[in-house]
This record gives structure tokens, C-alpha cells and sequence, in this order.
């Protein structure tokens, strides 16, 4: 089955605490499928799903800080009301990656969390960012460490601007990743340092194709631009455009 294209909510943040069910509506009208949820903008679970449901947007997932019992909790309960079948950790922090030792914490709170979540009839990912690949004392890399801990059933989001800025060939991760890789973060621009802004799919370095083409395993592509260097409706307008030719 092939993969289906959505945005990333926190992709349109300004745009949706100003005016959701507008931005929603946009979203649609761009051909994109569904949507990854980042927060609710002051919404109930039920009726920012309602909002999805009335402009034909699936939930391909969430984001979520799910880690430890009471966070895990309320992420998944809002899961479930929202129908979303993936809750992602969006990131560890940076300090979390500068030893084995914690990055081996990291990995067993992910864990723990992906058993809860499997408890409620959900599955648990994560999402990187570049601080992930730094070297550990043994030289390999952190997020190598990472990955080697986790239990399989949790999966990855790979977003692929990151590992590009960290350096690595984001077709090479997801082929060492197999069936890993579950949803792709797709994003654009110069991939050189984090407050650079991010443009359009196709407008910058970022070797998009061949990282869609060997993600065979992702059943969503999700655009997430943190910020742009133009107006943000039109990079997703613009992105959309550019998939429906990919």
C-alpha cells in the first residue's frame, strides 16, 4: 500500500490558534490526506477530531511527551479520542544523547512507554532530530545506541532534514532501518544549521526522492516545516504541488 501524504500540525501552529477550523479547510483544499496532530489549540480531543472529520483529514498520528506513567496516560487517552493509531515522542532532549549511559535511560522510559501503549491498543515511535548521531566514547553514534536498545515495536519517524544536517544519507538510515521506518518527516532547505529556515519541498538540498523511494514501510509522509523563509500556507501549498508530482 502505497504511503499517504500530510502535514504536521506544528507545521501551521500560528495559523491554527488563530483560526483551526480555517487551516484545516486550506489543508484539505492542498490534496493532503490527513494530518499529524501536535496540540489541540484549546480544543477538546472529541472536537478537534470532529474538525478533522468534517474537512475528510485522517489522523496519521501525534506528538506527544508520552514518557513515564501519568505523561503516557494522558497522551493516550488523547489518542484515542482522536483516532490516532501512533503516538510520537517528538524528541529527547540533546543532554540525553551525550553518553551510553543516557541514552540507554532514554531508550528504556521509550520502552516502558511503548508497553502501555501497546495496553491500549496503540504503538509508540519517535521522531529525531540531529543531536542524535553525535559520537558516543565508543565511538559509534548515539542514535546507533539508541535504535540498538529499543525493544522493535517502537518505531521510527525519521525525519530526514535532520539526518541530512547531521550528516548522513537519510536513504542509507532508512535502509538500515527496515521496517522501522513508519512515517517519514519530509522537509526542505539548506540542511547546514538549525536556525536556518526551510523552504518548499524541492527548493532545497534535501534529497527527498530517494528517501521516499526506499521508505517502502511508511504508511504516512508527513510535511513539517519548523519555520520558513516565506509565507508558511504557501511552502504547504507549495509542497503539496510538488508530492502530487513526485
Amino acid at each position: 500500500m502505497a504511503a499517504r501524504f500530510g502535514v504536521q500540525l506544528y507545521t501551521l501552529r500560528e495559523e491554527c490558534a488563530r483560526d483551526l477550523e480555517g487551516t484545516l479547510a486550506f489543508v484539505a483544499r492542498c490534496g493532503y490526506a490527513g494530518v499529524e496532530v501536535a496540540a489541540l489549540h484549546e480544543r477538546s480531543a472529541r472536537d478537534f477530531r470532529a474538525q478533522l472529520d468534517a474537512r475528510g483529514l485522517a489522523v496519521a498520528s501525534m506528538h506527544a511527551m508520552a514518557l513515564g506513567d501519568a505523561a503516557a496516560a494522558r497522551a493516550f487517552d488523547g489518542a484515542q479520542t482522536l483516532g490516532a493509531p501512533l503516538v510520537v515522542v517528538p524528541m529527547g532532549h540533546p543532554n540525553r544523547f551525550e553518553s551510553a549511559a543516557a541514552v540507554a535511560a532514554l531508550a528504556d522510559e521509550l520502552n516502558a512507554a511503548s508497553a502501555l501503549a501497546q495496553n491500549r491498543g496503540l504503538r509508540l515511535g519517535y521522531h529525531n532530530h540531529f543531536w542524535e548521531w553525535r559520537a558516543l566514547e565508543d565511538g559509534g553514534t548515539a542514535f546507533d545506541a539508541l535504535v540498538a536498545r529499543l525493544d522493535p515495536a517502537v518505531e521510527i519517524e525519521l525525519d530526514i532534514y535532520w539526518a541530512t544536517t547531521a550528516k548522513r544519507e537519510p536513504a542509507d538510515v532508512i535502509r538500515a532501518l527496515g521496517p522501522r521506518v513508519t512515517r517519514l518527516h519530509l522537509k526542505d532547505g539548506p540542511a547546514d544549521k538549525p536556525e536556518s529556515p526551510m523552504v518548499a519541498l524541492g527548493d532545497g538540498v534535501v534529497d527527498l526522492r530517494s528517501a521516499m523511494r526506499e521508505a517502502t514501510h511508511a504508511d504516512w509522509m508527513l510535511v513539517e516545516l519548523d519555520q520558513c523563509a516565506g509565507e508558511m500556507r504557501e511552502a504547504v501549498r507549495r509542497s503539496a504541488a510538488w508530492l502530487a508530482l513526485a
